[in-house]
């Protein structure tokens, strides 16, 4: 009897993992890992200084990491389907898993386990990479040279603590996923540099205040008046200071608690105030509808500036709400005669310098007509003031003024993009822009002969007022205002000559 032959064991068939782009994916998805967990401990234990560091965390090797996953997927496939077809000649059926099979059942819930746990580090990823795009830091730092003057003066506003999103965008996931689909173009637009400058304000289709400026500040709850104290400082040798004291009177209330009155009767819920405004940038408003409590309506127009009939059943009016007055609430620009003023007035300059009020203003105003870049405009200020106080003993003080005004106008001039507070109507007042004389300027009248109120009384009070950074006596009755440079006629509104840099 021959001598059996030795059987020989049919030789195991290689892994599908073993291709080349399974292999890439492999690598791409391990080398990923690996950064992620080190970038999140960098992160837990000091935190990133850039928000160019959380893009790269949380947006970039996450993506690397998922495109090695999917690399290491299809190079599975396509070398199972490359094996059948060599095989078999046609193209592969679906697999099959049966679990009675310990080696299926080995795969599955290694798969299983490993699909968990990508879901809950993708979901912990997903959530970081939401609050990273809510947060101020992904606001202002990212889009840098866009959005440089938005966050330099955020950071000096009333609002300074709210997050950017809670105004531009509010509560609800209806305008958080608005607010995304907007924000890709606008990555686009600042990587392929199509944005203006300066930004041009108003923000169009901008959620109205009753569902975000009032989740805090309830016009319904206000009553009253406050005190306001301006001190502004005169282009004399001696920057004589002139100081008034004001009660406005900001009202509002809720027709169930107080009387509804003062400034803030535009915003109560019994009376709705309607206008139609002629440009973007509403300074101009010929047209305002008044909704009383009781369901008449008076509708003003403004002399010599009358709306057509077809024209306002063809215009939408625009239902008055906060952002129409307070429509600078964070990004403020101060002028520079105010930026000097209060300068002045808390001793960052010395006020025995000669003429410093004059010299400082036009210093800023002239750089900033002239200068391209921030450094150079830096530059000009100093070299400006140098020569005006060539001759000055103290020249520590000069220094000292110099270094301060640098400061204004770093923080309020931004030539890169061509923004300043020329730009941007401010509508708190009437004292550099039209303001309340949009409406209040005593030209708007009804059909009937109604005027809206022109009257300096109506919104403020001014109960003290004189040379000096403090008055001495005050009046509860009010005082007719005094001009510092001279009696003028109430038929001009202050904004005609007061633009934010007026020489005397």
């Amino acid at each position: 009897m021959p001598d059996a032959q030795p059987r020989i064991a049919p030789s195991k068939e290689s892994s599908l993992l073993n291709n080349r782009m399974s292999f890439l994916g492999i690598i791409l998805a391990i080398c990923s890992f690996i950064a992620v967990l080190a970038l999140f401990g960098i992160e837990f234990i000091r935190g990133f200084t850039t928000p160019y560091t959380d893009i790269i965390t949380y947006v970039l090797i996450p993506g690397g990491l998922i495109t090695g996953l999917l690399l290491v997927a299809l190079g599975a496939w396509r070398e199972h389907r490359r094996r059948h077809i060599t095989a078999k000649g046609c193209s592969p059926p679906l697999p099959r898993i049966d679990l009675s099979i310990s080696s299926h059942r080995n795969t599955f819930i290694a798969v299983l386990v490993i699909a968990f746990s990508f879901l809950i580090f993708s979901a912990l990823g997903t959530y970081r990479v939401y609050q990273f795009t809510e947060s101020v830091r992904f606001c202002g730092l990212l889009c840098h040279s866009v959005l440089k003057p938005e966050y330099t003066l955020y950071k000096r506003s009333p609002h300074a603590r709210v997050r950017c999103t809670e105004c531009h965008v509010g509560p609800g996931a209806n305008f958080v996923v608005k607010s995304k689909f907007s924000g890709v173009y606008q990555i686009y637009a600042t990587i392929a540099k199509k944005y203006p400058r300066p930004i041009p304000t108003p923000v169009k289709n901008l959620r109205p205040a009753r569902e975000t400026c009032e989740e805090c500040h309830w016009s319904e709850m206000f009553s009253g008046s406050v005190e306001r104290i301006h001190t502004h400082f005169r282009t004399t040798e001696n920057n004589d200071p002139w100081t008034i004291r004001l009660l406005l009177k900001v009202g509002g209330g809720s027709p169930t608690r107080v009387p509804v009155n003062g400034i803030h009767w535009h915003m109560s819920p019994v009376t709705r105030v309607e206008y139609i405004a002629t440009k973007n940038d509403r300074q101009e408003i010929p047209w305002v509808k008044v909704i009383h409590p009781d369901g008449s309506v008076t509708v003003y127009q403004s002399r010599g500036k009358e709306l057509k009939a077809d024209t306002i059943s063809k215009t939408r009016p625009r239902l008055m709400d906060c952002i129409d007055c307070h429509n600078r609430p964070t990004h403020i620009y101060s002028t520079p005669d105010k930026a000097m003023d209060d300068a002045l007035l808390f001793g960052r300059i010395d006020r025995s310098i000669p003429f410093i009020k004059k010299n400082g203003f036009q210093a800023l105003v002239e750089s900033g007509k002239i200068s391209k870049t921030e450094s150079e405009g830096l530059e000009n200020v100093k070299k400006k003031l140098m020569t005006d106080y060539s001759g000055y003993r103290d020249k520590n003080k000069i220094l000292i003024a110099i270094s301060e005004i640098q400061r204004i106008f770093r923080e309020n001039f931004f030539p890169e993009m061509k923004a300043s507070w020329q730009c941007y109507p401010d509508n708190i007042g009437h004292s550099i822009w039209p303001g309340c004389m949009r409406c209040h300027d005593g030209q708007h009248v009804s059909s009937d002969g109604k005027k809206i109120s022109h009257d300096c009384n109506t919104c403020h009070l001014i109960i003290s007022q004189g040379f000096g950074v403090e008055t001495k006596s005050i009046s509860p009755e009010g005082l007719k205002f005094d001009h510092p440079g001279g009696e003028i006629s109430l038929e001009f509104a202050c904004s005609d000559c007061h633009k934010g840099a007026l020489v005397e």
